[in-house]
């Protein structure tokens, strides 16, 4: 991946995909596959926004048994199952543990109904998936054993535990850019920090779009009749720049997730309801050995680049956690960081989360022919979304798909290091490693690499005390190194970060 703009605007591309996101990502993939030449612009770094805040799960589905949506629940077993099949290094099981009270839906034998459907429905789920990364049935167990996973249990009225296996996908941000590699290995040229303005029409046909490069300001067209808008949250504002807006395209929430600097309470992620009324369910995973929780959906009106949780919202989180598990004793200094996105909701001003995603062909709404907008939902289901859109944009004359296989690397080579790296004490030739991806999977800026190519951004206090080192590995003056810096503390700072811990 070589971030070479003269090049890439002397090319005629079949699709060009405006958005660096999963479901950009994987629609630049789902083209690769049939032999399109593909751009995909973005105007931050890949991956930056909504994809890089998941609590890092792929979710089966069991919860859709609830409601039934079976059609959903086998796109998501299916899914889960290409991600564990296709990353066999950087996806795992994990088990997921329930406590139960005997109330509501949480009793023993209502889970053990639940758990046998979702093993039966899901039967291929290990098929063709590397054996480490099978998913065990699911079970229910005595209150005994669940204090011995989960010592610091509520054991008041505890009847018991409900067991299931999810997929961990621990490092999205390293699995998204592998799947960019791909693609750009097979006809996609991805380009970072380029900002599309306008789209081009000639007799309300798409020719192509004029963008910026945000790097040095120049402005650029790109040619193509064909266009798609997959920004994420920012796919209205731009549905409405191009065309018009479209309301069921995007309706806004926040939707977020908290790392404690305090041990994982379990080496299950654990499934907590706070004892109170309307209460709502939290899941707590390890992660690095550290506590990492959510997720929390509030309401949003309008879309935002950092869109923060309110102070109440964080406080009564925390409350809520430590009134569900005895001596936990969360404050708000105990946060590393707040990972925070936003997603779409059924209905304006709730927090309750979309269905379906969401592909609009403006040509249909007597806009230009060639211009396409497109709303996801999850993390899990970005492939199969992507390939419904390449299939509705290209139709019959799409070329037959060919699988593009992933190479399987150590984890050291795909710039994943300990929580609490130290350069100092590192002697395995860790700077061999981020020089080739600073040459090699167009890095800009200091948090491309820290964040986003590597694991190191994972534990704030380690990315910024190994900063001065990393930035040696850069051709940067004192003034930039400065900055680049800085910058980066100040990302931290803005996502919860506390000052007594950086200090």
């Amino acid at each position: 991946m070589k971030r070479d703009i003269n090049t890439a605007k002397k090319n005629n591309y079949d699709l060009i995909i405006i958005g660096g996101g999963f479901y950009g990502v994987m629609i630049a993939y789902e083209s690769a596959c049939r032999g399109l030449k593909t751009l995909l612009l973005e105007r931050n770094d890949f991956g930056a926004a909504t994809s890089f805040n998941s609590l890092r799960i792929v979710h089966g589905g069991l919860r859709y048994l609830q409601t039934l949506d079976i059609h959903r629940f086998k796109e998501s077993v299916g899914e889960r199952k290409w991600f564990l099949e296709n990353f066999p290094n950087l996806t795992k099981p994990i088990s997921c543990l329930m406590p139960l009270y005997n109330k509501g839906l949480q009793r023993n034998s209502i889970m053990w109904a639940a758990l046998n459907l979702n093993d039966i429905l899901s039967l291929n789920r290990n098929k063709s998936v590397p054996s480490q990364n099978s998913l065990l049935n699911g079970k229910v167990i005595s209150a005994e054993k669940v204090k011995e996973i989960f010592p610091s249990v509520d054991t008041k009225e505890l009847k018991g535990g409900a067991i299931w296996n999810d997929g961990s996908i621990d490092d999205s941000q390293i699995v998204l850019l592998e799947i960019l590699k791909a693609a750009s290995e097979n006809g996609c040229t991805p380009l970072n920090y380029v900002e599309v303005k306008n789209i081009i029409t000639e007799q309300n046909q798409v020719k192509g779009v004029v963008a910026v490069d945000k790097e040095t300001n120049e402005e650029i067209e790109f040619k193509s009749s064909m266009v798609v808008n997959s920004t994420g949250p920012w796919s209205r504002n731009l549905a409405k720049e191009f065309h018009k807006d479209f309301k069921d395209l995007f309706k806004y929430s926040i939707a977020w997730n908290a790392l404690f600097d305090i041990d994982a309470l379990s080496d299950h992620a654990l499934a907590i309801t706070p004892p109170k009324d309307n209460a709502k369910a939290y899941f707590l995973r390890p992660w690095k050995g550290k506590l990492f929780a959510g997720t929390v959906h509030e309401e949003l009106e309008n879309v935002k680049d950092i869109p923060m949780p309110s102070d109440n919202s964080i406080n009564s989180f925390i409350a809520d956690l430590n009134l569900s598990i005895p001596n936990l004793n969360l404050s708000r200094d105990h946060i590393l960081k707040i990972f925070t996105g936003i997603l779409p909701v059924k209905k304006e001003g709730t927090d309750q989360l979309a269905v379906r995603e969401v592909i609009i062909d403006h040509s249909e709404h007597d806009g230009p022919k060639g211009l396409y907008s497109l709303s996801g939902v999850k993390l899990t289901t970005s492939r199969l979304v992507a390939e419904k859109v390449v299939n509705k944009i290209f139709g019959k004359k799409i070329n037959e798909k060919r699988e593009i296989k992933f190479p399987v690397k150590p984890e050291r080579e795909y710039g994943i290091f300990d929580f609490n790296w130290d350069s100092n004490k590192d002697t395995n030739g860790w700077q061999d490693i981020l020089k080739s991806k600073i040459e090699n999977e167009e890095v800009v800026h200091l948090q491309d690499l820290i964040l986003r190519r590597t694991s190191i951004g994972n534990n704030p206090i380690t990315a910024i005390n190994q900063s001065p080192a990393i930035c040696k590995l850069f051709n940067w003056d004192e003034e930039q190194t400065k900055y680049e810096i800085n910058d980066l503390k100040d990302y931290y700072r803005k996502r919860g970060l506390s000052k007594a811990l950086e200090n």
